[in-house]
């Protein structure tokens, strides 16, 4: 049976999320780890050099103005779970306005960015890209502050690695991670309001909370 974009969406709201081997393999399996990658939305880290990074950046964030764009990022690595097919199923996702990409543009040339799936006031976080300096830093930044301003209430990683550890990223157990997801996918929120903030007013953000 072929996954479709209601089968994939379904199974987010049951804890697990789709990979394949590598590009070229047609095969998807379902992933529900034992330990499970979060950013809690209040414990976000931003390091000295991060926060002078981003008051003096000149790149520009954008969300869902070429998530194709994102998603092809992605998956432009030498090792990449992104196939054909999954290709297709988030596409069809964000056409349905149930994922996202919030992007980094160097004038008009995307540069990084990161994609995910929304269900309720949970965002399952999906893969990243970078091609300049600080841009994943900054993307995830503004990411998290997305989601605060949005209503969320959890934000997915699927993984724990040291870049998102560096940030705040933390692993809960599989209850733990099933838990918050059961309350969180039934509650509102927006990825698209309020109006984004550019890097420079994150940081300020930042900065008057600390």
């Amino acid at each position: 049976m072929r996954l479709t974009p209601d089968v994939l969406m379904q199974g987010y709201a049951t804890g697990i999320f789709p990979m394949a081997e590598h590009r070229d393999d047609p095969e998807i399996f379902w992933v529900d780890p034992q330990r499970r990658g979060v950013m809690p939305l209040d414990g976000f880290h931003a390091s000295r050099s991060l926060r002078r990074a981003m008051r003096n950046t000149a790149l520009r964030i954008e969300i869902n103005q070429d998530f194709e764009g994102v998603v092809d990022g992605c998956a432009d690595r030498v090792d990449t779970w992104i196939n054909e097919e999954i290709r297709r199923l988030y596409l069809a996702l964000h056409q349905r306005g149930k994922a996202h990409s919030l992007e980094v543009w160097e004038e008009n040339t995307l540069v990084g960015g990161v994609y995910g799936v929304v269900l309720g006031a949970a965002f399952f976080g999906e893969s990243m890209f970078s091609r300049r300096t600080n841009a994943s830093k900054i993307a995830m930044a503004c990411l998290v502050d997305r989601l605060v301003d949005g209503g969320f209430k959890l934000f997915d990683t699927q993984f724990l690695t040291e870049h998102l550890a560096s940030l705040g990223g933390v692993e809960v157990s599989r209850a733990t991670y099933h838990r918050a997801l059961a309350i969180a996918q039934d509650l509102p929120a927006s990825f698209t309001d309020p109006p984004l903030r550019s890097p420079q007013e994150v940081v300020q953000r930042m900065t008057q909370r600390s």
